[in-house]
């Protein structure tokens, strides 16, 4: 599969649009790191989750970069060092919208609480589907390549749940930021641009596992080996 060049036409569009998300990433990121904020991003999420009754979810430094995650297992959002420590509108940004996430989920928001429960079967869908289609292919077992695009199926499940999830922590990120005064309305024009940039690595994604499943489907789903 990841030689046949028909693979590679199917999920072009996908992989130009993720190269493209990825700069976009970049080039907001830079400008909204050179812009000031009131506050740091750490103690921006802080404030966020305290106006919010989240007290109990706790703010850790991790290494990396943008390597930015909330923990719903142990209630506790991870930031980067650079926006951990950073005054700057995408060090805030980025760390209110980790805050949207532990919103989410003292609020059992259903997107999030359907895609923590799909998480093992898009582990299993996303690692050994391939595996089970090449299999089947070689020992010409139809039920088991059926059955690795159906665990494929389920990754692409996973994804799709996926966006609005991270759609609505950014809408959250926004609103708190404003709402609380941490950043004005000129300030929120550049972190709206980060979020909306970060938002399209996701789409890039999405749409290159729905390609994905699609050539899976044209390329082995009628054969009967």
């Amino acid at each position: 599969m990841f030689f046949d060049p028909i693979y590679f036409l199917y999920i072009a569009p996908a992989v130009l649009l993720g190269l493209w998300a990825q700069a976009k990433v970049r080039s907001t990121y830079a400008a909204a790191q050179r812009m000031p904020a009131p506050l740091s991003g750490a103690a921006a999420a802080r404030h966020i989750l305290d106006s919010a009754g989240l007290q109990n979810v706790d703010i850790e430094v991790v290494p990396g970069q943008l390597s930015d995650h909330y923990d719903p297992r142990h209630k506790v959002l991870r930031l980067s060092q650079q926006v951990y420590q950073s005054r700057s509108l995408a060090a805030v940004g980025i760390a209110a919208h980790e805050a949207g996430h532990a919103i989410q989920d003292a609020r059992s928001y259903a997107p999030l609480v359907i895609r923590n429960a799909a998480v093992p079967i898009a582990g299993f869908g996303s690692n050994a589907s391939i595996w089970m289609i090449i299999l089947g292919f070689i020992f010409q077992f139809g039920p088991l390549i059926y059955l690795g695009i159906a665990a494929f199926g389920g990754f692409v499940f996973f994804q799709l749940v996926n966006l609005p999830v991270e759609f609505n922590a950014s809408a959250r990120a926004k609103q708190q930021l404003v709402g609380l005064g941490i950043i004005d309305p000129q300030g929120l024009a550049y972190v709206n641009k980060v979020l909306s940039a970060a938002a399209l690595t996701y789409v890039a994604a999405t749409l290159q596992a729905i390609l994905t499943l699609l050539y899976l489907i044209s390329r082995f789903g009628g054969s009967r080996s």
